[in-house]
């Protein structure tokens, strides 16, 4: 299977570093400690800059005779369209417009270092560049943890930040809690706050880029009503035949498919989504971690029932495919956001599981 990790020419290596664990394809560095954000830039190929430059294309032959001397326009200057190029190696990164503005590799670290002032405390686990270094993506835990029941079932805090030189999307950071006794991703919605900010390439970018973390209630809020939300929904009992509906109305692909469910119109359901659903449904009755005290027979454990799903069960075609659809907004990351939705309101005094639609 083919990768997309960047390989840089120039020092011979592979644009990726993660620590103790091994890169998509064995690629990359592997470091045995935490590295400090500078070190993470070089370990990971990012030190370099991108630079804005203007766009040219090439004349259609036109000629022009001034004073018996023969001219040919051969290069054409493209107005408020620029190339962003790396500045290392000269490698075109992407065509865009006058009003983008470049956040580089070293501003997008700046971000992780405000969370906690300095830095201090922020884990770097994951950094690297994909192409030509278009996309870069940075992974760092954060400190402290999301502990449910009596502590022995324990979320750690990561956040996640995208972004391309491409002009293709925006800035991208979001709030990524990880079950450490399964690696569920629980990309959580919570109603007052994001765990999700997207940045558009403008003016100002860079300074929204370094408060985001305000807008996401990343410095306690969000985590501590992540734990309370959790360590409910660990007290709130469900039967299986609960755990199924819920299940199956996380991962419904589509209303036909939601209206045949609701008739118990089974026979009209595709094979496919049944399949998945026994997958997801097998997973939440015989997984070591779905028989703990905080997930076994509770709504807590229903809704690690997809997410640990799309993180232990489902097949990808290569770790950037589930990269992209667990965290940067892919299949997996709506689906889980769904079940925290279904589990929110089923935890909610009245409300019926089998009365969602």
């Amino acid at each position: 299977m083919a990768h997309n990790i960047n390989f840089n020419n120039r020092t011979g290596k592979y644009s990726f570093f993660s620590v103790k664990e091994k890169a998509w394809h064995g690629l990359g560095q592997v470091v045995e400690q935490y590295p400090t954000s500078a070190e993470a830039i070089k370990h990971a190929g990012l030190d370099y800059e991108v630079e804005k430059t203007p766009l040219y294309t090439k004349g259609t032959g036109i000629i022009e005779v001034a004073d018996g001397i023969v001219v040919q326009d051969s290069e054409l200057s493209v107005p408020n369209y620029f190339a962003n190029i790396r500045t290392d190696n000269n490698a075109v990164l992407g065509v865009v417009g006058k009003d983008y503005h470049i956040v580089q590799n070293r501003e997008a670290f700046n971000f992780f270092d405000a969370i906690v002032g300095g830095g201090d405390g922020i884990l770097y686990e994951t950094a690297g560049a994909l192409g030509n270094g278009e996309r870069i993506f940075i992974t760092a835990k954060l400190p402290d943890y999301i502990r449910v029941g009596n502590g022995d079932d324990v979320t750690e805090k990561y956040i996640f930040l995208t972004t391309s030189h491409d002009g293709s999307g925006s800035i991208t950071a979001a709030f990524t809690p990880i079950r450490i006794v399964c690696q569920n991703t629980l990309n959580a919605s919570l109603r007052n706050m994001s765990n999700v900010v997207r940045i558009k390439h403008t003016s100002g970018a860079k300074q929204r880029l370094e408060n985001a973390h305000k807008v996401m209630g990343l410095a306690n809020t969000l985590s501590k009503q992540l734990e309370g939300i959790f360590n409910n929904w660990a007290n709130v009992k469900v039967t299986d035949r609960e755990v199924r509906k819920l299940i199956e109305l996380a991962l419904c692909p589509n209303k036909e498919t939601l209206n045949n469910l609701n008739k118990g119109n089974y026979d009209e359901i595709s094979t496919v989504f049944k399949n998945t659903v026994d997958d997801a449904f097998a997973y939440a009755m015989v997984s070591d971690t779905q028989q703990m005290d905080t997930t076994k027979g509770t709504l807590f454990g229903a809704y690690n029932a997809v997410t640990g799903y799309f993180q232990n069960v489902r097949n990808y075609k290569d770790g950037e495919a589930k990269l992209q659809s667990i965290v940067m907004g892919g299949t997996a990351q709506l689906k889980t956001q769904k079940a925290f939705e279904l589990c929110t309101a089923f935890s909610q005094d009245g409300a019926d599981i089998f009365s969602f639609n």
